[in-house]
């Protein structure tokens, strides 16, 4: 098992056929010690569980062999999905690195067993939540079809995500100095019918992160969100195992923005 959090990134793939196997307990103490003390750089808790299907009568009917499920659920407070987003990927990435396979489903979840096995309250919602188990030799003809539609191995070029000073000039990956491969990585990182809605301004020591919006809010307020804080995760982790020091801080640079695109939060560096 590697301590590479750029390796993560780069071997997790979104699992929807798994070979049936239970978790072993070694694997499965190790995914709930580590979501125990999952946290995020929002300072917003989010709660995990690892649920039976059979006992809580759980389901997705885009899931083949796996009996397990990692839920999360979360206070609707200040920046709430971009911290789900930014905690549940962590704890995919860290399934990952023991060989567990995982993929985010919203849609496509009996979404009330869920809600009744996490005890979600009022003022608390569920976003996601994930199948755990081990990735099956083949993938079933569903998933293929899936990913096929969705283009899941394909991402926008990286000078349409990420620019310089402003929106009006691309940035090239050579150019993005220490950020580079922090950037690049979290290019890769996974969203919502591979909507990619991440985009970030570098401009000196700051990286400022942006929502390009296009889908409606739902009941569990805006997925889209929930993507950008994925995409963080990916950046965060990366320019951590880079040694790039700093902080994430909201302060917005007033940049103007094209239209439906949303300033976030502002990673400033400080070495």
């Amino acid at each position: 098992m590697t301590n590479s959090a750029k390796e993560w990134i780069r071997q997790r793939k979104s699992v929807r056929t798994f070979d049936g196997r239970p978790l072993s307990a070694e694997d499965r103490a190790a995914l709930e010690s580590y979501v125990s003390a999952c946290a995020n750089p929002f300072g917003v808790p989010v709660t995990f569980r690892l649920l039976d299907a059979k006992e809580h009568g759980l389901s997705s009917p885009v899931i083949v062999g796996a009996d397990t499920y990692l839920a999360a659920k979360v206070a609707r407070t200040a920046n709430y999905e971009m911290a789900f987003g930014y905690s549940f990927e962590a704890a995919c990435l860290y399934a990952c690195s023991r060989g567990i396979g995982t993929v985010m489903l919203a849609a496509s979840l009996s979404r009330a067993s869920f809600e009744t096995a996490m005890a979600v309250q009022p003022d608390e919602v569920l976003p996601t939540a994930s199948p755990v188990g081990y990735p099956a030799g083949k993938r079933s003809i569903r998933e293929s079809l899936m990913r096929k539609g969705l283009k899941a191995d394909e991402r926008k070029p990286f000078e349409r995500l990420f620019f310089s000073g402003t929106f009006a000039r691309e940035l090239r990956r050579e150019d993005a100095g220490a950020f580079a491969e922090a950037l690049e990585l979290a290019r890769w990182a996974p969203s919502a019918a591979n909507g990619q809605p991440w985009r970030a301004v570098v401009d000196g020591s700051s990286v400022h992160f942006y929502e390009a919006k296009t889908m409606k809010d739902s009941p569990l307020g805006d997925i889209q969100k929930v993507d950008v804080g994925i995409a963080l995760a990916h950046f965060d982790l990366v320019r951590q195992e880079d040694g790039v020091a700093g902080s994430f801080v909201f302060d917005d640079p007033h940049i103007q923005a094209p239209e439906h695109t949303h300033y976030m939060v502002t990673f400033r560096r400080s070495n």
